[in-house]
């Protein structure tokens, strides 16, 4: 009877290694996690999330999502950039307040080396406050937002957008007006970058390393002759006849 013939599945986990995902150098260049693929031009455009907490190791600022993007990999090393952030949903909700006024604004602007950037500050008075208090609060963080944004090159600028200089910076310009319980940078987004930039990402080389099995040697073994010992046949002499 016929074996039926079984064929093996390969496990496409064997295959995939193992990439190591860093932040941008302006961040720290700290390590955020791993990542698998079996192709490592696959990494190249995969969006990454981590916080701020995480990053520096910091509790209070745990609130503070950041969005990355893999870029190029060298070796077994991911490299990303720094593509938004935002506030989290629940610390939005946790500073709202009755009988206060929230004040949003959404603005595009432009950083001294060319980056295009869209960012969205928020504050929140004491106490609620009229329709002109509101427009010249919103006009005051559109105002102090762009000039801060052409004064400085974009690590700079998502610097002091992340770490709150830009929000402690709108709070002094605004407190005159009405007074304010908090200002944040609720959320920035990366629209434009600079051509020149953009080469220098594309330009950099994928060198994936590549882990080679253990080759074990395998001594020839020089062939034996089969010796076949033949039996030695003893020639018998024919009797001659014996004469009676």
């Amino acid at each position: 009877m016929a074996k039926k013939r079984v064929q093996r599945k390969l496990d496409k986990w064997k295959l995939k290694q193992w990439y190591n995902i860093v932040a941008p150098k302006f961040i720290g260049s700290n390590h955020i996690g791993l990542t698998p693929t079996d192709n490592p031009e696959s990494l190249i455009g995969r969006i990454v999330e981590t916080t701020v907490g995480e990053l520096t190791n910091d509790f209070s600022k745990h609130n503070i999502k950041l969005k990355l993007e893999i870029d190029n990999v060298t070796g077994d090393v991911a490299n990303t950039r720094f593509i938004g952030h935002e506030i989290t949903t629940d610390y939005l909700r946790s500073i709202v307040k009755r009988q206060t006024s929230r004040i949003d604004t959404n603005l595009n602007v432009k950083t001294k080396d060319g980056y295009k950037i869209r960012v969205k500050p928020i504050c929140f008075t004491v106490k609620r406050a009229r329709t002109s208090q509101i427009k010249a609060l919103r006009d005051i963080m559109t105002e102090t937002t762009a000039k801060r944004a052409s004064e400085l090159d974009f690590e700079q600028f998502v610097e002091e957008a992340i770490v709150g200089k830009l929000s402690a910076n709108i709070y002094r310009k605004a407190k005159s007006i009405y007074p304010l319980r908090r200002v944040e940078i609720r959320k920035t987004e990366v629209q434009v970058v600079p051509p020149h930039r953009m080469a220098v990402a594309s330009i950099t080389p994928v060198e994936p390393v590549v882990t080679e099995a253990p080759v074990e040697e395998v001594v020839a073994e020089t062939p034996v002759e089969e010796v076949v010992a033949e039996a030695s046949v003893e020639e018998v002499a024919p009797e001659t006849p014996t004469e009676e």
